[in-house]
């Protein structure tokens, strides 16, 4: 392990390194996340990392919260970049942690350009996204032979917090499998556009709350009385949203529930 670590580029001193933590799961984290965490002067994180994720940093490093929840005090975009520029101009190793995979709904787009416009280095670590990593904790491919050669992934609220303007009816006549991140707010309407642009009611969906941790929990329905189940289930964000008949394979393939629970095989 040491010796492929020693193989990992240097987090300089001045740079940015925007690194993406994974769904949830401390054990998803890529080796260059790790590294980062432990060399890291400054850790500058996000509302959806784990403290089991956040206790693998040096003994040295300074934690600084970031997070931004819908609907509740958060720090705006423009503050956070600038306090990345601002600690990089004092020589720092700033790393800026975010859930699941930065370039995936995680605005890690708008702080690499504002680092570039200021002449920052800075280097971009991946993450698994939940849309990934989520899915395949709750029993569900992403992708199957028999349902779908396709996906969307979606963002449920725009940057002012409503329903997306996306081209619905495109999407719903032309995606088999629909994976919706921050969707919870706007279920409601978000099945019933789908419906109303010719989606079965009746396909299956499966909400993901708090994907791959011990929190873990599935909610199956259907396009109709997703929203309906969700209220009465009485579960909050963050959580992911699945249309598709690729659902109907979580029954089948179900691993972490039964692993979670002490179930040997499947």
């Amino acid at each position: 392990m040491e010796e492929i670590l020693s193989k990992l580029p240097a987090f300089d001193p001045g740079s940015v390194w925007l690194v993406g933590a994974g769904p949830g799961d401390a054990g998803l984290l890529t080796l260059y996340g790790y590294e980062a965490l432990r060399q890291a002067d400054v850790l500058v994180y996000d509302a959806l990392v784990g403290q089991d994720i956040l206790s693998l940093t040096g003994p040295d490093t300074i934690l600084e919260y970031a997070g931004k929840r819908g609907g509740k005090p958060s720090p705006k975009q423009t503050d956070i970049t600038e306090r990345l520029i601002a600690l990089a101009r004092e020589g720092k190793k700033v790393l800026r942690l975010k859930g699941g995979d930065p370039y995936i709904f995680g605005r890690g787009g708008e702080e690499a350009l504002m680092l570039a416009a200021h002449n920052i280095p800075f280097r971009v670590i991946p993450g698994i996204s939940s849309g990934v990593g989520g899915l395949a904790y709750a029993g569900i491919p992403l992708t199957h032979r028999e349902t779908n050669s396709a996906v969307t992934f979606l963002t449920g609220h725009d940057a002012s917090g409503e329903v997306p303007n996306v081209d619905w009816e495109h999407i719903a006549k032309g995606s088999p499998v629909i994976v919706i991140y921050m969707g919870l707010k706007h279920i409601a309407t978000i099945t019933e556009r789908l419906i109303g642009f010719g989606r079965p009611k009746e396909e299956p969906v499966a909400v993901i709350f708090k994907a791959t941790t011990e929190e873990q929990e599935v909610i199956v329905s259907t396009l109709e009385n997703a929203a309906i189940d969700v209220e009465t289930s009485g579960l909050k964000p963050p959580a992911l949203i699945v249309v598709g008949e690729v659902v109907n394979l979580r029954p089948h393939l179900d691993w972490y529930s039964r692993y979670s629970a002490g179930i040997d095989g499947i």
